[in-house]
């Protein structure tokens, strides 16, 4: 593994982590824990798979990036992280609201939230690319 796609992968594996934390804890949380019967009741002890599928989202994040990357800076990122924040959080979101009864504004918050979160990743991954790109000429 390159040493950009390494540290990419750590960085967007951090600050997704982070952001989910600000996310699913801070903002989306008191909705979230309002809902009844929902969650497992054993769910902190297996919140390592939720760590694990993180870091392996991050990897498949900064590795799709690294195959189209242009060099074109930020903006890359962003618009990179827009593709991608709408078709996970889109499928997040609603397919969840679909199956679980979960107030249609709270898909709608999800949904918004997810997609600026990617956004976030990636202009971090696009910081890392054109970061390392620029250091190395």
């Amino acid at each position: 593994m390159d040493k950009k796609l390494l540290l990419g992968v750590i960085c967007v594996f951090v600050s997704a982590e982070i952001l989910n934390y600000l996310i699913m804890g801070l903002l989306l949380g008191p909705a979230m824990m309002s809902l009844q019967n929902v969650w497992r009741p054993d769910m902190m002890s297996l919140m390592w798979i939720f760590h694990v599928t993180m870091l392996i989202g991050s990897f498949f994040f900064v590795l799709i990036f690294s195959r189209g990357y242009q060099g074109k800076g930020i903006a890359e990122g962003v618009r990179y992280g827009l593709y991608i924040g709408i078709w996970m959080s889109l499928g997040m979101a609603y397919a969840t609201y679909a199956m679980i009864a979960i107030p249609v504004s709270l898909a709608h918050e999800w949904f918004i939230l997810g997609v600026v979160d990617y956004i976030i990743q990636g202009i971090v991954v696009a910081w890392i690319y054109g970061r390392s790109a620029g250091a190395a000429a």
